[in-house]
């Protein structure tokens, strides 16, 4: 693997509570219907049982992700079950008094203690106190590459300086080079409101999908990449060029996955922000198609306090408008969105 690290200034050279669908359990959405950040089909019994405050099932699930080192998957489970937490804390917290030494319990419990640190004013403070907590869940096992995602996050947060960072990143990428959630958060550290520029994010997202197999999700980080340039309104141009290619690397990724399939619905429903940016309509309906009624927050907590409903008129825009702009707003970010901790962001956080 190229180092793509090399492309870090040293360098000078990554939640809300879920919407459910009142349809009835174990029967898939229809196509014209919509769900917001459905679960799969192995985190929803999971998420259910926690519901009920019993806590064995979220354990099976991630002691399941780590006997097979499904680390992306790890990653997307320990988000949602620390999200979950947040709200609904009961069935954390007797996991934590039956086994405070099992790794999947200490991954949720430090995503969600910086999860609560991240919109508060003293956020660099609090995230300190964390630290231990990311230590503890990175030593639990060491092949494990999300407990270093947090970490990344957690230098983000705290403003820590590029020597640090770039630590942190050599040492996730050594167990897992093309890991998307390290990539985010390595994107998200070089966005220009942070450390960097849109010029880094680009090269450093460019190298990235170079380096990484075809149906790797790392692939849709260019399409990243200019979703924040997109949504940040400031900085030197980026040619157009450069946005299309980025769009056209994520339209072959997306090709590589079944229609209407969670698993790839966020990068779906960035990449269709991407084309209606660039008028690209055909392709934009195309997306739409695909997604089917898998809608995911992100990106569209950037625009709406309603990102469901947000997604659902601008799909009523495309199979019925033509190729004709968005009505005004929709594809504007509006001040103070999500940041995936349950936190706000600055316009060009991506």
């Amino acid at each position: 693997m190229v180092g793509t690290m090399a492309l870090l200034p040293s360098f000078i050279r990554p939640t809300r509570m879920t919407k459910r669908s009142a349809r009835p359990a174990g029967r898939p959405p229809a196509a014209d219907e919509a769900v917001l950040d459905a679960p799969d089909d192995r985190l929803s019994p999971a998420l259910v049982a926690a519901g009920r405050g019993e806590y064995a099932a979220a354990a099976g699930l991630l002691a399941a992700t780590r006997a097979a080192a499904e680390w992306e998957n790890r990653d997307r489970y320990v988000r949602r079950l620390a999200a979950f937490a947040g709200s609904r804390p009961e069935w954390y917290e007797e996991w934590r008094a039956a086994a405070p030494d099992d790794p999947g319990l200490l991954l949720v419990g430090t995503q969600l203690a910086v999860d609560r640190a991240w919109p508060s004013p003293a956020r660099a403070e609090l995230l300190r106190e964390v630290s231990p907590l990311i230590t503890a869940a990175a030593r639990a096992d060491d092949r494990d590459p999300v407990p270093w995602r947090i970490a990344l996050d957690h230098a983000r947060g705290s403003r820590a300086g590029h020597r640090y960072f770039e630590e942190l990143w050599e040492a996730a990428v050594r167990r897992a080079p093309h890991h998307y959630g390290c990539h985010v958060a390595a994107l998200r550290y070089l966005a220009a409101c942070w450390h960097g520029s849109h010029r880094e994010c680009f090269d450093f997202a460019d190298r990235a999908a170079q380096d990484a197999p075809a149906d790797s999700l790392v692939q849709a980080l260019p399409a990243r990449a200019a979703f924040g340039y997109l949504t940040d309104g400031c900085g030197p141009e980026v040619p157009r060029a450069r946005l299309d290619a980025a769009a056209d690397r994520a339209i072959e990724l997306s090709g590589r996955f079944p229609a209407a399939d969670p698993w790839p619905a966020e990068a779906r429903n960035k990449l269709l922000y991407v084309l209606l940016r660039l008028d690209r309509w055909a392709d934009a309906r195309t997306q739409l198609r695909l997604i089917g009624p898998y809608a995911t927050s992100f990106p569209w907590d950037r625009f709406s306090d309603d990102p469901l409903g947000h997604f659902l008129r601008l799909r009523e825009h495309l199979e019925s408008a033509g190729p004709r702009p968005a009505p005004a707003g929709l594809l504007t970010a509006f001040p103070g969105p999500s940041d995936g901790h349950g936190g706000h962001v600055c316009a060009c956080d991506h």
